[in-house]
């Protein structure tokens, strides 16, 4: 008998002795448990919960808060539940979800801004603090499960690579299980994901959807934690990509909503104010605001630019549906399972009003129109209108339609000065613990206010230190008692920045200033000095329609002096405008700053593309492959995706190189001849002659082709870097699908 074997019969028959009950089960339920044995147990009855974040949705675009999109699991959970109209989140992504999971302000956490443009500065920096751990952390030291699914965007570009470090990872803040994506905005059909710490492209299956995916990822979760732990509560975070750019989802959701925006968005936004008024989801009396200057009236456009406007809302309506459809598959199971009636659902619809940020005209190459400032041609963007939700497009809609999804407020997201920027609709469903159905809550609260609600209702008292660090306090305020019935307003002070607008509210008063324009990413900076400060009296103007500033002037004063001491108090001093350039990327820490040379194999793990060197000036890239003798074809390295990039593989035994510059111009070199069977090493060597720059294809070292490759474009950040398949959409225009390499691949070698 082997050892093995001698090992397992002495094991069942030790416990064949416990079994019975015999003298070795004696001694051992003397024993004294050990304490690294014992697990952390959760308060008596501590419900599960599901916290459930959007993106870039604005108050009057769910059919639950007036808006024309059906979300009927929103609406149904706020019908079931209460409803609050005056939460605030603020005014962009990684800052909201930074404060939403800590219950501190962003700026007390480094989220100044969204992670990508982190900035060497007290506030801004983008470094999640150890004095402040998240919600997940929290609960899991308190006998909870957790899980995120979705976006996270709250780590470092130069951390969120396959190399880590993990810590400001969510598996490193308390999060025990993630499945997503790390970037700010995801494509929806080819998406590069994470599960847990380990990059992995998409399944690639037929009518794939990320939305899709995360909802079955989840229940996947939910099922077996079910099986495993039933009697164990559960923190699950579900915060889809959606509905930021692009806008991408099925035909059939599209067709919904054909012909739902011909009206144009000054209807849509009439429309919606008087279905607000009717759910009691705004007051009686409050005013619609007007449309910006800087907005043009529907009336006033062509029949052409009318269709393709209209056209983006639809793919947009259909998008937000489709989403809530696959966040009530989720709950749903929750519901069904161990403890589902003791789960609490809380409802955030949107982590910033919604987006403005695709132009005055949109755009179907959001992407180039972004870094350029330029928007595509109003005709191209007709011929392309089919494509628009498609895996074709990198899509957006005009920045109008964020403003009438924004009703009844100002200006959309980025505006931390008006309420269109961070007022966003939530809704809280808890069976049998909240008053009667449906009523609607106006106390004042904040997305900061989340995690000391969570932490009053469980039972749990925050830690005064985790892991040996002092926690810093919480600014958040529990809004638990609005559970059972309305409460009196009890004084509240809050400061709101991003990107230098600006804005303070305090005991029913809002002064703010915005100092840019949220599509114009390149315009020119001004004095913070020039902006002009606005005042309102939110207690009687609930959509901040009426100014004061002229009437109150003495109250303005005392506002922006209030302003200026809690931006310091919260290190949002001094404020920085919004920015994206080389100088901010010089600044920031990076793997490849200083290297000359990278080397890349067929097993490398997909990397995002900020993570590989940018080749905009004179490179090279040599690979050592073997030709198959037959079917030549497919990727050796390619990094980006459809909106930029560029590609480099064999067609039908040629050696092929595409620059892909967004979408909108592509140079591709192709070899005369077909490589021969065999061992060889192929080429692609840039260099600057005489004013320009000259791509050229080399087979051991003997030229096969050359052209002018004007204009290297950033990779798209929809995409990521691959060696023998294309990761995501594709990146050239000669191939399809992922293109795997059919040959061998030694080694790909980039050279700058």
């Amino acid at each position: 008998m082997s050892r093995q074997m001698r090992a397992m019969v002495s094991g069942l028959a030790f416990a064949v002795g416990l079994a019975a009950g015999g003298p070795l089960a004696a001694q051992e339920a003397k024993a004294p448990p050990v304490a690294d044995w014992q697990q952390p147990t959760a308060p008596k009855n501590a419900p599960n919960v599901i916290l459930v974040l959007l993106d870039d949705v604005g108050f009057g675009a769910a059919s639950g808060f007036g808006g024309p999109i059906a979300t009927p699991v929103f609406d149904r959970l706020g019908a079931e539940g209460l409803r609050y109209n005056r939460f605030h989140t603020t005014a962009v992504c990684s800052p909201t979800r930074a404060a939403l999971l800590t219950g501190r302000n962003q700026h007390r956490v480094q989220f100044g801004n969204v992670s990508g443009q982190e900035k060497p500065v007290d506030g801004y920096n983008g470094i999640w603090p150890k004095s402040a751990a998240s919600v997940a952390r929290v609960l899991k030291d308190n006998g909870y499960s957790t899980a995120a699914f979705g976006k996270w965007h709250n780590t470092p570009n130069w951390e969120a690579t396959p190399v880590g470090p993990f810590d400001r990872w969510p598996t490193g803040l308390g999060f025990e299980y993630f499945y997503g994506f790390m970037a700010g905005e995801g494509d929806q059909w080819q998406p590069i994901l994470y599960r847990n710490t380990v990059s992995m492209m998409a399944p690639d299956t037929p009518g794939y959807h990320f939305n899709t995916d995360i909802a079955d990822d989840a229940i996947g979760w939910l099922h077996t934690h079910q099986s495993l732990a039933p009697g164990k509560p559960y923190f699950l975070y579900f915060a889809p990509g959606a509905t930021h750019a692009p806008h991408h989802v099925a035909p059939e959701w599209i067709a919904k909503y054909r012909g739902k925006f011909d009206a144009g968005w000054d209807e849509m936004r009439k429309l919606t104010f008087a279905r607000q008024k009717k759910l009691g989801v705004i007051p009686k009396d409050a005013k619609l605001t007007e449309r910006p200057a800087e907005l043009p009236a529907w009336d006033s456009l062509s029949a052409d630019a009318r269709r393709l406007y209209a056209r983006q809302m639809e793919v947009y309506a259909g998008f937000l549906e489709q989403t809530d459809h696959e966040i009530g598959r989720m709950i749903d199971e929750a519901r069904k399972g161990p403890g589902g009636d003791n789960t609490l659902v809380i409802y955030i619809m949107g982590d910033n009003g919604a987006s403005a940020e695709g132009g005055l005209d949109g755009s179907d190459r959001n992407l180039f129109d972004m870094i350029t400032g330029k928007g595509q041609p109003l005709a191209q963007q007709i011929a392309r209108m089919d494509d628009l939700g498609s895996a074709k497009a990198d899509n957006h809609f005009a920045s109008a339609w964020a403003w009438a999804s924004d009703t009844p407020f100002q200006w959309t997201k980025q505006i931390a000065s008006h309420l269109g920027g961070m007022r966003n609709p939530m809704v809280l469903s808890w069976p049998g613990r909240t008053a009667k159905g449906a009523e609607v809550r106006s106390t004042w609260t904040h997305v900061i206010d989340v995690a000391p609600t969570l932490y009053e209702l469980i039972g749990i008292t925050p830690p005064k230190a985790v892991d040996g660090v002092e926690q810093m306090s919480i600014d958040g305020i529990s809004f638990a008692a609005t559970l059972k019935a309305p409460v009196p307003q009890a004084p509240r002070t809050q400061y709101f920045e991003m990107h230098a607008n600006r804005g303070i509210y305090a005991n029913g008063w809002m002064a703010g200033a915005r100092h840019h324009t949220p599509w114009l990413l390149h315009e020119e900076d001004k004095p913070l000095s020039a902006d002009r400060w606005e005042l309102y009296n939110l207690d009687k103007d609930f959509s901040q329609a009426t100014d004061l500033a002229a009437q109150e002037p003495e109250r303005l004063k005392e506002m922006q002096a209030l302003f200026e001491s809690e931006a310091r108090r919260n290190n949002a001093q001094p404020l920085t405008a919004q920015t994206l350039s080389a100088e901010l990327m010089k600044a920031q820490p990076s793997l490849d700053r200083g290297r000359k040379e990278f080397v890349y194999k067929r097993t490398t793990a997909p990397i995002p593309s900020f993570g590989v060197p940018m080749l905009f000036g004179p490179h090279r890239i040599d690979a050592k492959i073997t030709v198959p003798a037959t079917d030549a074809n497919g990727i050796i390295a390619a990094n980006g995706a459809r909106d930029g990039g560029y590609a480099f593989y064999l067609k039908d035994g040629h050696l092929v190189y595409e620059n892909n510059l967004a979408d909108v111009h592509y140079d591709t070199i192709r070899s005369v001849e077909a490589l021969p069977a065999g061992e060889a090493t192929v080429s692609f060597v840039l260099s600057a002659e005489n004013g320009t720059q000259i791509g050229r294809l080399l087979v051991n070292g003997r030229e096969v082709g050359q052209a002018p490759v004007p204009r290297i474009f950033m990779p798209s950040y929809l995409g990521a870097f691959c060696v023998g398949q294309s990761c995501g959409s594709p990146v050239g225009k000669g191939y399809t699908g992922r293109f795997p390499f059919t040959g061998g691949i030694e080694e790909v070698r980039i050279t700058r």
